[in-house]
């Protein structure tokens, strides 16, 4: 398939069974929202590293959020539920509870409940007050500034991870540019985060390595400075530069989307081919055909 003069190799991303979360941080200003947000998504770009995936989904006006005040909505992503409440829990307490004015709320309605205000309220020494909304319970901890307010309980629920386009392109800058184009239209999909620096990656890696420690390495087959130094390449003459962008989403739907906007969004002249990453369909529960996504594009 060939969309302008960018080929769409006809392959496949390989996406997993992850579970996903949504908080709502709201604060004073969105200034300080936004300022808890970064700090709360900071360092986790990939479960291999980093035990979560997180990212910035978007900001919510004040009219929109639980308190009326500015906010901003958070997804998590983890490989199993327990684990996720765990990040949770320790990132809410770390990031959000000490940024000056916030409070931050539970933003799914359904899932396995995790206990995260219930077990930061002891921070409060003894000072905690419970507060029952309805049927909903937040907790008010005494801070410096006034007091923290949190729902006792988050919901997690099954998710996917792992979307991913790859961009080969004729230089580096031309891919940055691509990237680019490609990760603002994909940020406009609800429900979907791109947890890398700015969305993109170009230390894509692969299964396993030379290196007994290592369960992960460089993805060699699309690194450029290696095309005569290994078996098998993805780089074709005129390549030079490639970036990679992954995608998490509360929906495979949610992921599809992204992917297919990205794809779109990343054609431009420059740009030689399209791909995505796979383990060869033996790892991951998801196989998102890209002919199959992008239908009938071809021109």
């Amino acid at each position: 398939m060939k969309i302008k003069s960018t080929q769409i190799v006809d392959t496949f991303a390989e996406a997993f069974k992850m579970y996903g979360s949504r908080i709502i941080i709201t604060a004073e200003t969105k200034e300080w929202a936004m300022a808890a947000a970064q700090s709360v998504t900071g360092f986790a770009t990939s479960v291999i590293g980093c035990k979560c995936e997180a990212g910035i989904e978007t900001e919510i006006p004040s009219e929109d959020s639980p308190d009326l005040r500015p906010g901003v909505s958070v997804l998590f992503f983890a490989m199993d539920s327990e684990n996720l409440g765990k990040r949770l829990m320790e990132r809410i307490g770390q990031c959000i509870m000490t940024c000056p004015s916030t409070a931050c709320y539970n933003g799914i309605d359904e899932g396995n409940e995790i206990v995260v205000g219930g077990q930061l309220r002891y921070f409060g020494d003894g000072y905690q007050i419970s507060k029952k909304i309805g049927d909903k319970r937040l907790w008010r901890i005494p801070v410096m500034d006034g007091e923290f307010l949190v729902d006792d309980v988050f919901k997690t629920k099954e998710a996917v991870g792992g979307g991913n386009i790859l961009i080969l392109a004729k230089d580096q800058n031309t891919a940055l540019k691509a990237a680019k184009s490609a990760v603002n239209t994909m940020r406009e999909v609800p429900n979907v985060i791109l947890p890398f620096p700015n969305g993109v990656v170009r230390s894509g890696s692969k299964v396993g390595s030379k290196y007994k420690a290592l369960i992960a390495s460089t993805n060699d087959s699309y690194c450029p400075t290696l095309t005569t130094l290994v078996e098998k390449t993805e780089i074709d003459t005129g390549i030079n530069s490639v970036l990679e962008i992954v995608i998490d989403g509360l929906t495979l739907e949610d992921v599809e989307e992204a992917m297919r906007v990205g794809i779109k969004a990343a054609i431009k002249p420059g740009i030689k081919k399209i791909s995505a990453g796979n383990y060869g369909g033996g790892l991951g529960q998801y196989q998102i055909q890209l002919h199959k996504l992008l239908g009938n594009a071809e021109n």
